[in-house]
């Protein structure tokens, strides 16, 4: 079982923020269930709170969390996705990245772990959350 991983549940995890121990449950079930994984734009959304790219690795490495780069499938099923939102008036600009994360999660891995928004269970409908 790969589960892959939304930013904001990391951030929520590496900041305490309120609602991390139930987080910090579920994903260690899910560790023993399977590998962790976490997409380039999860990463790069993660990685801003770090000073260096050797304590961002560090701290994925101590939670055992896997860098999976995204395939073209995945690149390709975003990018049409995120094609059918702007056509139907989705005003967000910015929802591209979440859209390569999801579509990372639906090809690439079993199950995606995040704090949905409302647009997962929309525009990826299929896709099992971990929330």
């Amino acid at each position: 079982m790969r589960t892959a991983l939304d930013s904001s549940v990391l951030i929520l995890l590496c900041r305490k923020q309120t609602g991390w121990e139930p987080w910090r449950d579920l994903l260690q079930s899910a560790a023993r269930e399977g590998t962790l994984i976490l997409s380039p734009a999860a990463f790069a959304e993660f990685s801003v709170a770090y000073p260096t790219l050797e304590t961002a690795r560090a701290d994925l490495e101590r939670l055992h969390i896997h860098y999976d780069p995204i395939e073209p499938a995945a690149a390709y099923l975003a990018g049409q996705i995120f094609l059918r939102y702007r056509r139907e008036g989705g005003p967000h600009l910015d929802l591209l990245p979440d859209f390569l994360i999801a579509a990372h999660a639906r090809v690439q891995a079993d199950r995606l772990a995040a704090i949905d928004r409302g647009y997962l269970r929309r525009y990826f409908p299929d896709l099992p959350l971990l929330a």
